[in-house]
């Protein structure tokens, strides 16, 4: 198969990549035309003993890096295009490849030709500096006293306030009263046998935000049978995967939400959370 045959599949994703870094579709379609020219005059140049799709990144990011002014700036129009441009270059490419791309961090190591611990430590980087412009009042709802100081601790460090921590379903609503919440995290199962499902579905029936679901039961949200959350954190969770994700919900606008009330329950009873704005970003993003 040739190296054209090879890397056309990746093309679509190559130009949403491309288009989240530069801020424009005619930018970051050019670089990709630029990028696919430099392959046709010199074969050679593509790292063959890659992956391919993790080749033709890190072909991208050599032509996108050799540009001085991509070290600068970039032109922002949409709310994540206004958020990149307060993230550094190195971090900003990270950040993206992660939680746009879905590469690993082995992977981002290749295509930017450094260690994962240095692309943990940008990845990290980058979620601070978002931090920065997207600081908000964050809702943790945890029966799990240890664990939700570990979350507090983790938010705070982020450069975020936690308006308020609940244990049962009937508290998250008492906090929302006080302070409306810019961001909820939320466990499943609560101190009373209540549903942290249940609160969050009552919460969204009033407001629009993005909610990440920390649980150890994730198989019983992810069914496939009805709208699942967007982001969803597995117990024990790994700090830095908190930190991303809430990086990721803030940065890209993700408001979760139920319909209206007759919805906000299954058929079984079982709460219903639909992330209809984060379905429609992804849409958007795709070429």
């Amino acid at each position: 198969m040739s190296l054209a045959e090879t890397i056309a599949p990746q093309l679509p994703y190559l130009r949403r990549f491309a288009r989240a870094l530069t801020g424009s579709q005619e930018s970051g379609d050019a670089y990709v035309v630029a990028v696919l020219e430099t392959l046709v005059a010199d074969p050679q140049s593509f790292p063959e003993s890659q992956a391919k799709r993790v080749g033709l990144y890190r072909c991208f990011l050599r032509v996108w890096n050799s540009i001085s002014l991509n070290r600068d700036s970039i032109a922002p129009k949409s709310q994540a295009d206004r958020s990149l441009e307060a993230i550094t270059p190195l971090p900003r490419q990270a950040f993206l490849l992660a939680s746009v791309e879905g590469f690993t961090t082995p992977q981002i190591a290749e295509i930017l030709d450094c260690t994962a611990d240095e692309v943990t430590r940008l990845i990290e980087e980058a979620g601070e500096q978002i931090a920065e412009q997207t600081a908000t009042d964050v809702l943790i709802i945890e029966d799990e006293p240890l664990i939700s100081m570990d979350l507090e601790a983790l938010v705070k460090g982020l450069g975020h306030r936690v308006s308020g921590v609940a244990r049962t379903h009937r508290e998250a609503i008492a906090e929302v009263k006080k302070k409306r919440p810019g961001l909820v995290l939320a466990d499943i199962h609560l101190a009373d046998g209540s549903s942290g499902l249940d609160a969050v579905n009552e919460i969204l029936l009033g407001l629009n935000l993005p909610v990440i679901f920390i649980t150890a039961f994730p198989e019983r949200l992810l069914t496939g049978e009805r709208p699942e959350p967007t982001f969803l954190i597995t117990k024990p969770f790994e700090p830095n995967t908190v930190r991303a994700l809430v990086s990721q919900a803030l940065f890209f606008g993700t408001n979760a939400h139920v319909p209206d009330a007759s919805s906000a329950l299954g058929a079984e009873g079982g709460a219903k959370v639909v992330p209809s704005a984060a379905a429609a970003a992804d849409r958007a993003a795709r070429p």
